[in-house]
């Protein structure tokens, strides 16, 4: 089942043209990646500050597909999924919609890593993170 993560459309957001600017969608993708780990328990600052030192999650690689622009003052969701876990690594897909309506889509693979190198995903957030399928 998704995450949803609901945002507003602001000023600072938009370009020229009126419209969301491109490089804003990756903000508002990895606020609903982010979102979405926390609303599973999973803690990245505590990850990050662990004792027998740092692990985080870090995006080795994106897609994005912009459909139609988003404007000021728009209510927007971000849904995010987790289609496939693999070792060290998931993939996910996320959705900007405005109600029923599709903005932009995202395919995005996450690395975990631990002290900077790939580290297979722990057996208790496989098993949290499967919620998000």
């Amino acid at each position: 089942m998704p995450e949803i993560l609901t945002l507003r459309i602001y000023y600072e957001d938009t370009d020229f043209s009126g419209f969301v600017y491109h490089a804003r969608y990756l903000h508002f993708f990895e606020r609903g990646r982010t979102e979405a780990l926390r609303a599973l328990g999973i803690d990245q600052r505590a990850l990050f500050e662990a004792a027998d030192g740092p692990e985080s999650f870090v995006v080795r690689r994106m897609s994005l597909d912009f459909r139609t622009p988003a404007r000021m003052d728009d209510l927007v969701n971000v849904e995010t999924r987790v289609t496939e876990i693999c070792g060290a690594s998931l993939e996910m897909h996320q959705l900007l919609m405005r109600e029923s309506e599709l903005l932009a889509s995202a395919d995005v693979t996450i690395a975990f890593l631990a002290k900077g190198r790939p580290k297979r995903l722990p057996k208790a957030m496989l098993e949290k993170l499967a919620a998000l399928r």
